[in-house]
């Protein structure tokens, strides 16, 4: 009797710590804080979760799911966390290591034979962690333009990307590539017999009781409590459809809320475990967050972070916040931006999702991260404000507008500009001549389509059909040969995300 209530006093005594920990923070001014960041910014609606000592200890929504309509959001209201799945993806590919049915050094050729990139010796040479970690050679987003709101199957997209040229040598340097992921995701198909959806529902999601986050839009009525994805042009807010990134899942195809990303980030946060069941061993947890692509951090001067390393793993980027090992991810998607945010040997964690492109998601999770660490930072919303300047255009469309040369005609006749080109890494794009203007389609991705108005010379700026998240203004340039016979076409179309400028479309006909 005397050792239960002893055990009992010192329960309640850790309960009470750790209750005490939490309240040091001052969460009525936290939320104060995110309500105000929230107007600042003009995101349509943000959800944050804070995870303190396995508790979810702050959840809350701020703002509408819609600009236009009444609704605001909660700790179950879903987002797309898009690049945020790619953990969940090397976490599957954990599994299947742990079960003896793939090596984390086995050659991606050995599991899908199909695999093929810019060199032969480069594609027989490349692992899983490889793929995981961004390493084979590929730039930077390069090839998303082949499957972005295409529908080719997942298949159709990797027999194309051997004609994607290197941007370095074979792991000698960082390409974030969202096509390795879906490599993954084919990897895991091969090797399971089930698709990366079916894997994430039967490996984590359930075990987790994720009862809410879906792989794909086609269930958002059914489960209901979702928010609205949003472009933004003139410095307006503009609700858009969702797109359906369940084919290429394994990239960044979870829908989730706050509630169910802090079951998953408790779950990380102790190794693997969730109650009595293990997803994944140590083994796996420590390699994951090992470093395989690192990034060089400036030594010679002081940063707002005490960060000393910086690199990424395989499904996680990982770094050091103010001497705290600190893993983590962003995602984006079509009007959705958002970030999960861990300090393991802190317990701490934050989940910020929004619906809109201008998103405050890092000031929000670096504020919170300071508020629970007792560091006194700066003001990060305000200062990530000011840093946007004035205008939000981006000044590459302000430099190509300044540049037109009005009063020009085009070479040609209408009816020569019409024909099918061929892009190497895509296929076919067509320009047809309809009720006298000329019209972009193509043919996989139909909500590309767009209209051709003259712009000067041989270009024409591309007036999209539909609003989209990642770019706006573009245009296209027909290029000819010395007797006016057009040869390809030219992309220009000012981003950080989708790569037009990839296509170069060869005439056909």
């Amino acid at each position: 009797m005397k050792k239960s209530f002893l055990s009992l006093a010192l329960t309640l005594f850790i309960c009470l710590q750790s209750f005490a920990q939490t309240t040091d923070v001052d969460l009525k001014a936290l939320d104060a804080y995110f309500e105000k960041m929230t107007k600042d910014w003009d995101v349509p609606s943000m959800s944050i979760g804070i995870v303190k000592d396995g508790e979810l200890v702050f959840a809350k929504g701020y703002g509408v799911k819609e600009v236009g309509r009444k609704g605001a959001p909660d700790k179950n209201t879903l987002y797309a966390i898009a690049s945020n799945s790619k953990a969940f993806t090397a976490t599957i590919i954990a599994q299947l290591v742990e079960e003896g049915k793939l090596d984390w050094n086995g050659k991606v050729k050995d599991y899908y034979p199909e695999f093929e990139l810019y060199d032969p010796w480069v594609t027989a040479h490349t692992t899983i962690r490889d793929i995981l970690s961004h390493r084979v050679g590929l730039g930077t987003f390069s090839g998303d333009v082949i499957w972005y709101k295409s529908d080719f199957t997942n298949e159709e997209i990797l027999a194309r990307i051997k004609n994607i040229p290197p941007s370095f040598d074979f792991r000698a340097g960082y390409g974030y590539s969202n096509l390795m992921y879906i490599t993954a995701g084919e990897v895991i198909r091969n090797v399971t017999g089930k698709s990366w959806s079916e894997n994430v529902k039967e490996r984590i999601l359930m075990p987790l009781g994720m009862d809410r986050t879906i792989t794909g839009p086609s269930a958002l009525e059914s489960v209901g409590n979702y928010a609205t994805p949003h472009a933004r042009n003139d410095e307006k807010n503009i609700p858009i459809v969702w797109e359906d990134w369940e084919e290429i899942g394994a990239l960044g195809g979870l829908i989730s809320s706050v509630e169910d990303l802090s079951k998953w980030m408790i779950t990380n946060m102790n190794h693997g475990v969730s109650g009595s069941d293990t997803l994944f061993n140590a083994s796996s947890r420590n390699l994951m967050w090992t470093p395989h692509n690192n990034f060089v951090v400036d030594h010679t001067k002081t940063n707002d972070f005490g960060r000393h390393f910086s690199g990424y793993g395989l499904g996680w980027g990982i770094s050091d916040y103010h001497n705290n090992l600190r893993i983590g991810h962003t995602g984006g998607y079509d009007g959705m931006l958002t970030a999960f945010n861990m300090l393991p040997n802190q317990k701490l964690g934050v989940i910020v999702l929004t619906n809109g492109m201008k998103s405050p998601m890092m000031a929000a999770t670096y504020y919170a991260l300071d508020q629970f660490l007792g560091i006194n930072g700066p003001d990060w919303s305000e200062r990530y404000l000011n840093a946007m300047g004035a205008t939000e255009e981006d000044p590459r469309i302000t430099e190509r507008k300044a540049k037109r040369v009005k009063g020009t005609k085009p070479s040609l006749d209408l009816n020569k500009y019409a024909g099918t080109y061929k892009a190497n890494i895509y296929g076919d794009i067509k320009v047809t001549l309809e009720n006298g203007e000329l019209r972009l389609n193509f043919p996989n991705a139909k909500a590309l389509s767009a209209t051709l108005k003259h712009w000067h010379y041989d270009v024409w700026e591309i007036d999209w059909d539909i609003e989209h998240a990642w770019f706006s203004f573009g245009t296209v340039q027909f290029n000819m040969d010395n007797n006016l016979m057009i040869e390809r076409m030219t992309f220009d179309v000012p981003n950080d995300d989708i790569f037009f400028d990839e296509l170069i479309p060869i005439r056909v006909d």
